[in-house]
């Protein structure tokens, strides 16, 4: 059985950019493209509405490409139970109001039993700093909370 990964808004966005100037980013950009084209196969993947909205957003035609590659990958619903944790991975501060939907794809992943959620966001979700209250709040209240990653960790 392949893992269940959940796909965060991130890394259709880096998988259809121009290359970025930013060397850090260009080489992320890369990775990404690399684990997209060598071992998706190897995950059953997931996104959500909130995915699909944020993709959706800005210029028009970099929009359809974003959507166009997530095409076919099934949907996790935005459950009451997702609004709940969200809410509460929100009361502890650890991730600010102003990126509560950071919040909402952690709290997505771990309601729906994801085994990874994949991302570049690093200041308020592939963040290690942070890991373990997320972790811990997820699990006192009944889930458990996927492993955090980015691409480049499930390259080999």
């Amino acid at each position: 059985m392949k893992p269940k990964l959940y796909l965060e808004t991130t890394i259709p966005s880096y998988l259809t950019a121009r290359p970025s100037r930013d060397l850090i980013i260009a080489a992320s950009q890369q990775i990404t493209k690399d684990w997209w084209e060598k071992r998706r196969g190897r995950f059953e993947i997931f996104i959500s509405e909130f995915v699909i909205k944020e993709i959706s957003a800005g210029d028009s035609l970099a929009a359809k490409e974003r959507l166009a590659i997530l095409q076919g990958i099934p949907l996790l619903d935005a459950t009451p139970e997702v609004g709940e944790l969200a809410r509460i991975i929100l009361g502890t501060k650890v991730i600010p109001a102003k990126a509560a939907q950071d919040a909402v794809h952690i709290a997505i992943a771990a309601v729906h039993g994801m085994d990874l959620l994949m991302t570049w966001n690093c200041k308020h979700i592939a963040n290690a700093t942070i890991f373990s209250s997320i972790r811990s709040v997820c699990q006192k209240h009944g889930f458990e909370c996927p492993e955090i990653c980015t691409p480049q960790e499930l390259l080999d």
